[in-house]
């Protein structure tokens, strides 16, 4: 379960202006079939992961842009 957790990296699905919008389930689930992970346990942990990643990748990208995280802020 771990290997389908650092692969879900490189499952994102942006929005247009770059923002991480969450995972590729469809892509996540069919790896985990493939990887034998059962689809139950996946599709019950994988949600609460994309929670957390969505979460820290809008928390750097607000911290990189300077302005806490208020949308509008020069």
């Amino acid at each position: 379960m771990r290997d389908l957790v650092q692969a879900a990296g490189g499952q994102l699905r942006l929005a247009p202006m770059g923002g991480v919008i969450g995972f590729d389930m469809t892509a996540l689930l069919t790896m985990a079939r493939v990887r034998g992970v059962p689809l139950a346990a996946a599709a019950e942990l994988l949600p609460h992961v994309e929670a957390v990643v969505v979460e820290t990748l809008q928390k750097r990208n607000d911290e990189s842009r300077g302005d806490g995280g208020a949308m509008g802020a020069d």
